[in-house]
């Protein structure tokens, strides 16, 4: 997949007392774009549930550049930055803009997958191998081996 981009909508309560984008609402936002992707894979949270696996972050960070104000039109897209081969560790990178390209912040993730019956890392079933081969990768797309 080349790219895969969400609009995102923003609210009056997403706003800060100088009237401009709460820092939380960002991580927000790169969570809404992650489960988007996998639901329009079939990776929903019915699924995951049912094959007992769930992602998990270790570190989440975001670099701001430009603010957002009520009236920009925005959209946050997604790549995959690095991973291991099986998928199970992975980085995913986000950039948000507004106004189609004023780049306003990015954000960085690092996880990976839980059995969420047994409470521990672990390497992702078929499922999830086969949603996430199919993520855009970032151009410094790396394997960690």
């Amino acid at each position: 997949m080349e790219k895969f981009i969400k609009e995102v909508q923003l609210r009056w309560s997403d706003l800060d007392p100088n009237f401009h984008l709460r820092h939380s609402i960002y991580y927000d936002w790169g969570a809404f774009c992650r489960i988007e992707f996998l639901n329009q894979f079939g990776l929903n949270g019915a699924v995951m549930q049912r094959i007992g696996f769930g992602p998990i972050l270790f570190r989440e960070e975001c670099v701001f550049r430009k603010e957002i104000r009520q009236g920009d039109q925005i959209t946050i897209d997604l790549a995959l930055l690095k991973a291991r081969r099986n998928y199970s560790r992975w980085s995913i990178h986000h950039v948000i803009r507004k106004n189609e390209d004023i780049v306003c912040a990015m954000l960085s993730v690092d996880g990976a997958w839980i059995n969420t019956i047994e409470r521990k890392l672990a390497v992702p079933p078929p499922e999830v191998e086969k949603v996430f081969s199919q993520m855009p990768v970032d151009e410094n797309f790396q394997w960690m081996d």
